[in-house]
C-alpha cells in the first residue's frame, strides 16, 4: 500500500521529526512495510467502541388500576429512573415534612411518566390509587432503581432447581 502526499496548498501528514524534511506535494511516501526500523511509529487510532444505551424507562401494569373521575380504569404505565433531584425535592414538600409516609406518594408522582390515557401523572393521582397498586409501584420503584441488586440466585433445597428471589429493600426514597 502506498500513500501519496496531498495536493499543493493542502496540509501534508508525515511522521518525520524534522519539518524541513517534509515531503513535497506529489511525492510518494513509503508505506508501513518500507519504513526503516528507526522511524517513529505511526499511531493507530483506538478502536471505536459501541456505547451501550442506558434504559431509563420501564413499562408496568398495575394489579387493579387507577380509576379516574369518569370511571375509566388505567393500568398500563411507564416509570422512569429516578434522579437525585427526584429524591431530594419531595423532602422540601410540607406534606412530607408533616408526614414522612407521604414521601413515596410525591416521589412516585415525579417518576411515573405515563399511566393509561391520562394526560399527566402527579402526586394527586398517586394518592388516589388503591393500596395494592401503591405497594406494587413502591416495589417496582425499588427494583428499577437498584440496578438489579435486589435479586439473588438461589437453589431449591429439595429439587436443586435454580431460581431467583426478590430480596426487597428499604422504604421507598431511602438509600
Amino acid at each position: 500500500m502506498r500513500r501519496t502526499a496531498a495536493r499543493a496548498g493542502a496540509a501534508v501528514a508525515y511522521s518525520g521529526a524534522d519539518p524541513a524534511s517534509a515531503p513535497e506535494a506529489g511525492v510518494e511516501l513509503p508505506g508501513p512495510e518500507a519504513t526503516p526500523a528507526t522511524a517513529a511509529p505511526v499511531p493507530t487510532p483506538a478502536p471505536v467502541q459501541q456505547q451501550q444505551s442506558l434504559r431509563t424507562e420501564f413499562p408496568f401494569q398495575l394489579p387493579r388500576g387507577y380509576v379516574d373521575e369518569s370511571g375509566t380504569v388505567h393500568r398500563d404505565g411507564v416509570m422512569r429512573l429516578s434522579t437525585a433531584r427526584d429524591e431530594l425535592v419531595p423532602l422540601r414538600d410540607v406534606r412530607v415534612q408533616e408526614n414522612p409516609a407521604y414521601l413515596s406518594v410525591v416521589l412516585l408522582g415525579r417518576v411515573i411518566s405515563r399511566l393509561g390515557t391520562l394526560p399527566m401523572v402527579h402526586d394527586g393521582i398517586v394518592e388516589n390509587m388503591f393500596a395494592s397498586d401503591l405497594a406494587f409501584l413502591q416495589d417496582f420503584y425499588r427494583q428499577i432503581n437498584a440496578e438489579g441488586h435486589t435479586r439473588a440466585a438461589v437453589q431449591c433445597p429439595h429439587c436443586s432447581e435454580p431460581f431467583e428471589v426478590e430480596l426487597g429493600g428499604s422504604r421507598l426514597g431511602e438509600s
